[in-house]
């Protein structure tokens, strides 16, 4: 239950499922800024248990802990976040985890194919990277990453 002097640690703990080390550690690294109270002890907005959640997602899907900051940098400090500030934040998220699943999906269809397809053979093999004509495109995988070799010709 809400009460006026805010949330402590225990009841964001136990809202988000993070242990209370978990939250000081986020603190620290400057994702949620609770307050302290008369006897000193750390009180958390409601909306904190929102950014936590999102700090704990955004990870989840293999966001930094600096580009998670610097989403949550974009809210405002003097109200909670509204739907329209989360649309915002959810944006750039959505971009990067659209570039992200293509990148997967096409990783997956060349290990599928290069598994499957029984070759044998590395003058047949798609990946097969000739007199390393790949590395003109830059250091990495570069046809898993999504160079052709037609592109690199």
């Amino acid at each position: 239950m809400l009460r006026k002097s805010g949330l402590s640690i225990g009841q964001v703990a136990t809202r988000t499922g993070l242990a209370d080390s978990a939250i000081r550690f986020y603190e620290e690294q400057g994702l949620v800024k609770p307050w302290r109270n008369d006897a000193g002890q750390r009180r958390f907005e409601r909306a904190d248990v929102r950014r936590l959640s999102f700090v704990m997602i955004a990870q989840g899907l293999g966001f930094s802990l600096s580009e998670i900051r610097a989403e949550l940098s974009k809210l405002p400090e003097n109200r909670t976040p509204t739907k329209a500030d989360w649309t915002r934040i959810s944006r750039t998220f959505q971009k990067d985890l659209d570039r992200r699943i293509a990148q997967m999906q096409a990783l997956r269809e060349k290990l599928d194919g290069c598994i499957g397809c029984g070759c044998l053979s590395l003058a047949k093999c798609r990946l097969y990277n000739e007199d390393d004509k790949a590395a003109k495109r830059g250091a990495g995988p570069r046809y898993l990453l999504g160079d052709s070799h037609d592109a690199l010709d």
